[in-house]
């Protein structure tokens, strides 16, 4: 009688790409995720922590602008007209538009920070007139750190005030302003604004756990695919007695 017999015999090249590279590489990946999930778990925390702040004025200062991040804040002084650009391809209620954005001198200071005064509606090139008052006032709104988008298009600063997305450093080089490192998103019930309907999405950790989940069992089938490659099978023929 013929019987199955298994052999454990590990060669060289499967478990170095197998054991050596692959295993490690998803683990870390998976490792990565998590460590993501957590950023996002913390930078959530943060954000309703600080929501729930109350309405402080914006230091005359230098100040940290990770610490004000989420913050609601008042700051007195005027709006700077010259300085409003506006920033193309803005959807609201899935309508087309545009976000309003000028430049608020502190009253008391050489530093301005740009305020975000919402949505306007329109498409093209030709955004609606509106005005901008210049007497003194207070606004409230929330602080925002804008970020450039992951693929950043070059365009000329200087051919119009229409702009695909706005960045500090942009806006910086183009107006010549001395800013702060964030923006205030007008808040709905100050003055001089348009549609406010800001995103308050909490950061989502759930897409990063279900990505490390993804990579943790790449590699247990990276694992199983090596204990499979290194088992071999011969045959034996075993005979018994006739009585």
């Amino acid at each position: 009688m013929a019987m199955l017999a298994f052999h454990f015999q590990p060669r060289l090249m499967p478990s170095l790409l197998l054991l050596g590279i692959m295993l490690p590489l998803f683990i870390s990946l998976g490792i990565w995720q998590i460590d993501r999930a957590q950023q996002k778990r913390s930078s959530a925390s943060t954000m309703e922590s600080r929501r729930k702040m109350p309405t402080e004025i914006l230091p005359a200062t230098k100040v940290n602008a990770a610490q004000l991040e989420f913050r609601t804040l008042s700051v007195t002084g005027h709006f700077v007209p010259e300085g409003t650009i506006v920033i193309s391809n803005r959807k609201y209620l899935g309508k087309p538009g545009f976000h309003i954005i000028t430049p608020f001198r502190i009253e008391g200071s050489a530093r301005h920070i740009l305020i975000n005064r919402g949505w306007v509606a329109g498409t093209g090139d030709n955004p609606p007139a509106m005005d901008t008052p210049d007497h003194l006032i207070t606004l409230t709104g929330e602080i925002n750190i804008p970020s450039a988008p992951a693929i950043e298009l070059e365009f000329d600063l200087q051919a119009s005030t229409l702009w695909p997305f706005l960045t500090l450093n942009n806006y910086q080089r183009w107006s010549d302003l001395e800013i702060v490192p964030f923006i205030m998103l007008l808040s709905p019930e100050s003055p001089h604004g348009f549609v406010r309907s800001w995103e308050s999405a909490r950061p989502g950790e759930g897409m990063h756990l279900g990505y490390a989940t993804q990579w943790f069992a790449f590699a247990l089938l990276t694992f199983l695919l090596w204990l499979k490659l290194s088992l071999t099978r011969s045959s034996s023929i075993s005979s018994g007695a006739a009585t």
